[in-house]
């Protein structure tokens, strides 16, 4: 079996996940990662799943694509080796009026600091723009970090928390 990643987008309606889920089901294919979401009335997901070719693949979600309200892709990728996680999770939120340059800011923070983001949520909702990010930082930086964020916080006029993650609560 390939392990596949797959991405599908566009206008949003009732239905794509189905849709989606019951062609690679059809198929024999395994979701084994997956998310999606509406962003402002368009649907976005992308998944990985383990299964025949990316070429049957392509061809099973063409009628999903056929009317171009859908864009789908399909590529191979290879296999994940598991690797135990290098860091310790912590849980990144940041809330203020919307400006530019607040991803970008903290995510370069993180890096800085040699954490990895592993997972990233924005909504504007108003004036009021949320972050909210799963981080995976090296042991001991979290301290470092809580203060190069309060100083990026202060340089946005934004609030931002960083607090470890509870295993139960991811």
């Amino acid at each position: 079996m390939d392990e596949l990643a797959i991405t599908v987008i566009g206008r949003d309606r009732p239905g794509i996940v189905a849709d989606v889920a019951e062609a690679l089901a059809g198929l024999g294919a395994n979701l084994t990662d997956s998310t999606m979401t509406r962003l402002r009335g368009h649907f976005a997901m992308t998944l990985v799943c383990a299964g025949p070719g990316a070429e049957e693949v392509a061809v099973a979600l063409h009628p999903l694509t056929a009317d171009d309200q859908l864009l789908a892709t399909v590529r191979p990728v290879p296999a994940e080796s598991h690797r135990p996680t290098a860091g310790e999770p912590y849980l990144l939120s940041v809330h203020g009026a919307d400006r530019l340059g607040i991803v970008a800011a903290v995510t370069r923070v993180v890096a800085e600091a040699g954490g990895n983001v592993s997972d990233l949520t924005t909504r504007l909702t108003g004036p009021l723009y949320v972050l909210i990010a799963e981080v995976e930082l090296p042991v001991g930086v979290a301290g470092w970090l809580g203060g190069r964020l309060a100083e990026v916080a202060r340089e946005l006029d934004v609030e931002v928390t960083l607090r470890p993650a509870e295993s139960d609560v991811l």
